[in-house]
């Protein structure tokens, strides 16, 4: 069962327009571990935690967090939590929540500051998304029994061992920061946030239940 009745109009074209044909066959082998791990938990019908991990948690991490959270929803697929976190906190790019804003998420910011706190919404139904940069260990995220994503490079080598973690998974991304104050910037964000989609809606398409 697809869930598609709660999504805004721009949100629900664009997850329309995801295309997995774009998604080669050695990406396919990356993502299957987070496939085999989603399908092992849905199995034997436990809680799915996913601590979506990067260096500053302020922008693939929330991005993978939220699409991660939404292909869930979008495939019917209960009881799974999405984190996001960093080896250091920063702050969420307000270029994130611009980009999906644009994409169709309703996006609150509920305290300003260094460290803004946003609520982002998928659906009209469901509770929002809570984020904010943190490090992966922060008590908002959970102690024991998930699975650490790591979605950069730098993460990944950074962090040889997460304690609390089932498994750890690298599903690199490049960094949009690249583009950061270029013409390019709208484009490449767009890009990088429609990529990771894709991919994390691929994950869950694979779910059988």
């Amino acid at each position: 069962m697809i869930t598609t009745a709660s999504f805004s109009t721009e949100l629900k074209k664009n997850i329309d327009s995801l295309d997995f044909e774009t998604i080669s066959e050695e990406r396919k082998i990356i993502l299957q571990p987070l496939v085999d791990y989603v399908q092992n938990k849905v199995l034997n019908d436990d809680e799915i935690r996913l601590n979506l991990i990067c260096t500053h948690n302020s922008r693939r991490s929330h991005l993978s967090q939220i699409w991660a959270q939404t292909a869930s929803y979008y495939y019917n697929i209960s009881n799974v939590f999405c984190y996001s976190g960093g080896t250091e906190a920063t702050a969420m790019f307000p270029v994130v929540a611009k980009t999906l804003t644009n994409q169709g998420f309703q996006i609150k910011t509920i305290s300003e500051g260094n460290n803004p706190v946003y609520a982002i919404k998928y659906s009209e139904n469901e509770a929002p998304i809570i984020c904010f940069s943190k490090t992966y260990d922060d008590n908002f995220n959970p102690q024991s029994e998930f699975v650490a994503i790591l979605t950069c490079s730098q993460a990944d080598g950074g962090c040889p061992f997460i304690a609390g973690a089932e498994k750890r998974i690298p599903i690199t991304f490049e960094d949009p920061k690249a583009f950061d104050n270029t013409p390019q910037q709208v484009e490449k964000y767009q890009e990088r946030s429609i990529q990771i989609a894709t991919e994390m809606f691929y994950v869950f398409s694979k779910i059988k239940k």
